[in-house]
């Protein structure tokens, strides 16, 4: 069995929102560094500040270990009150720092960070289609193409959330997703949930995350799980969701139990 052939663990996501700080990467390092072993390839962190200019995106990516990527200069430089985090373990696109994530696409509606827990099946109609109109991709990964299928339907619709329910209406597969745009933090579990998301809380502050043990780690207590279909939006005015994708049925990933 060659090296493409085997099994692969998966990669693991972590969003942190807390209106009221300003110091969420270190939050989103302990979260990453609980995460490790779903994805030991690269990992990174991006954060802005809701009070601030839209468009402010900082994000810091690097191969290896999160204690290897990240040290006290790199997070003290990462300021912001809202943030994505991503530890990868490729299962599509090579093993390069251009498909390291978080990703961050500047597009004509604003800015948004992504981090993707999953694989798609109809990632090639999709991509060809995207380049047909347009899209120029700088990675070999189908989290660039969720994030491009949400810029597209983005510019058609009132809310970022609005365009990230038509993406998930075409994407085929297994995927949880955290997303940061400038002003939210909004967390997607595919509508089978093949993909594990969870929520936490820590006194004002919400915590999306791909395991409960990484909200431990930055002293969280667990909410619960997000459902399958479901869309989780929190802003400073609190937590909605919408749970449109959802159906009746359910499957897993018999991996999520064999290495977690």
């Amino acid at each position: 069995m060659g090296a493409e052939d085997k099994l692969h663990e998966e990669c693991g996501v972590f969003g942190f929102f807390d209106p009221e700080g300003s110091d969420v990467a270190t939050s989103i390092y302990y979260g990453l560094c609980a995460l490790q072993h779903r994805g030991q390839e690269s990992c990174g962190i991006a954060v802005c500040d809701t009070a601030g200019a839209k468009g402010n995106m900082n994000v810091h990516r690097g191969m290896g270990l999160v204690n290897e990527v990240f040290g006290p200069e790199t997070i003290s430089h990462l300021h912001g009150n809202l943030g994505v985090g991503h530890v990868r373990y490729s299962t599509t696109g090579e093993t390069t720092l251009a498909n390291a994530q978080p990703l961050v696409l500047n597009y004509i509606k604003g800015t948004l960070a992504l981090a993707h827990n999953g694989n798609l099946v109809n990632t090639e109609s999709l991509r060809w289609e995207l380049a047909r109109d347009g899209a120029i991709f700088h990675t070999t990964t189908d989290s660039e193409v969720i994030a491009y299928c949400i810029a597209k339907e983005r510019v058609h619709t009132a809310t970022v959330e609005e365009a990230i329910l038509r993406t998930a209406g075409r994407i085929r597969g297994a995927y949880g997703l955290v997303i940061a745009s400038p002003q939210k933090l909004i967390g997607v579990r595919d509508p089978l949930g093949l993909r594990p998301l969870c929520l936490g809380k820590m006194g004002s502050s919400y915590i999306i995350a791909s395991e409960s043990c990484a909200l431990a780690s930055c002293g969280a207590q667990f909410v619960r799980d997000i459902q399958p279909g479901e869309i989780v939006t929190i802003t400073r005015d609190g937590i909605s969701s919408n749970l449109q994708l959802a159906g009746t049925q359910r499957a897993h990933c018999i991996f999520e139990y064999i290495y977690f």
